[in-house]
């Protein structure tokens, strides 16, 4: 099946879609609408303090999942030194946008410059070790690495204490990933300042990524696992029993969206039940998130596939494909660029006539801005990637 996979760049661009235009316009109408059922919506699109999974922590799993499915649609299996070259490039460029983002680079203040602090850097270090398991293991190989990375990091934080840190602790300030981090990025981490001589981090400030990486590497791999199954190969190499003629294509593309949602049933609900032990937290990556979240990836991918690709429902996507096929821009120019000015030049004077609705109307102008630029690069075909 060598064909585009169209729910991919659909599900890429429900994903972004959530990320860099409904969840602003959400936020603004909850300042002005103080509803009960407002404020229902607004939990979605909410971060969960520390324990829990809220929708809304599924888009960050999501855009590292998806990453994932790609790697078998765009690697091969025969290595060159072209391929380890894309591999590294890709990861500096994500490192850099990261920090464009994130990390104060554009503040060319090298006291505000933090290291590693955002989505791309852990899509960057996810992608890269993925990519090299998947270029040079089977399938089988890249599930135990995956099982054995989920157990390496629930040891590290059930056995291992380091100062103050540790020792199966799984609070914000007691755990060992924060450790690890306060010791490894130092004054590098975000929000960290030098005061009197010691670094201090903002006590609101609890995400870990030096650890986690063993993590973001296992979500990775969970995409590639699904970009195997969609792409054909991995049916053909499991048990004869649990294969598809290969003349009955249709039948293949069902069973493929079928095997997906049966995954992701069974990821939920091993993730759920090992948070009982192993707590599910965003923040610090833990095991039992990936498993959770990485089912809820499958059970999306497989959904859009099967709507898309196997029902053939491919019309009324451009909203999704502008975003979609323009992922990485949408994400950095969203997070980089405002369009604020150039609203208020467009708009001041609705202010008066506006009241408190204003802000959302900057803010709608601001998203139409951003739609309106993918929607040009989509138009004349131009895809920018990394």
């Amino acid at each position: 099946m060598n064909r585009r996979l169209e729910s991919l760049d659909a599900l890429r661009g429900f994903d972004l879609l959530c990320l860099v235009a409904i969840s602003d316009l959400v936020e603004e109408l909850a300042e002005v609408v103080d509803t009960p059922w407002m404020a229902s919506i607004m939990e979605c699109f909410t971060h969960k303090k520390w324990e829990g999974f809220s929708p809304w922590d599924l888009v960050m799993p999501l855009f590292m999942f998806m990453a994932g499915v790609a790697i078998p649609y765009s690697l091969k299996h025969h290595t060159t030194p072209s391929i380890y070259w894309r591999l590294c490039r890709r990861v500096l460029l994500l490192w850099i946008f990261g920090m464009m983002v994130q990390g104060n680079l554009l503040a060319l203040d090298p006291d505000r410059i933090y290291l590693f602090t955002n989505t791309l850097q852990a899509i960057a270090v996810g992608y890269f070790f993925s990519a090299l398991i998947y270029l040079h293991t089977s399938w089988k190989t890249q599930i135990g690495i995956a099982v054995a990375l989920l157990l390496a990091f629930w040891g590290a934080m059930e056995f291992i204490t380091i100062g103050d840190y540790g020792g199966g602790d799984y609070t914000p300030h007691g755990n060992l990933a924060e450790g690890i981090d306060m010791m490894v990025l130092g004054r590098f981490r975000d929000t960290a300042q030098v005061i009197d001589g010691e670094v201090v981090v903002k006590a609101s400030y609890t995400y870990t990524w030096i650890l986690s990486s063993l993590n973001f590497v296992v979500t990775v791999l969970t995409g590639v696992l699904a970009g195997e199954i969609l792409k054909g190969k991995t049916p053909s190499n499991f048990p004869s029993k649990w294969r598809t003629k290969n003349s009955l294509p249709i039948e293949g593309e069902v069973w493929r969206g079928s095997l997906l949602l049966l995954i992701g049933l069974a990821m939920v609900a091993l993730g759920w039940t090992w948070g009982l032990v192993h707590p599910v937290i965003k923040h610090i990556w833990t095991g039992s998130m990936v498993l959770v979240s990485s089912g809820y990836c499958f059970l999306l991918m497989g959904l859009f596939y099967w709507w898309i690709d196997c029902r053939g429902h491919n019309k009324h996507l451009t909203l999704l494909k502008v975003y979609g096929m323009n992922s990485i821009t949408a994400y950095v120019v969203s997070h980089v660029i405002s369009f604020r000015s150039i609203s208020k030049s467009l708009f001041f004077g609705l202010e008066q006539y506006a009241g408190d609705y204003y802000d959302f109307i900057i803010q709608l102008s601001n998203v139409t801005i951003l739609f309106l630029i993918l929607y040009i690069l989509y138009r004349n075909k131009i895809f920018l990637r990394v």
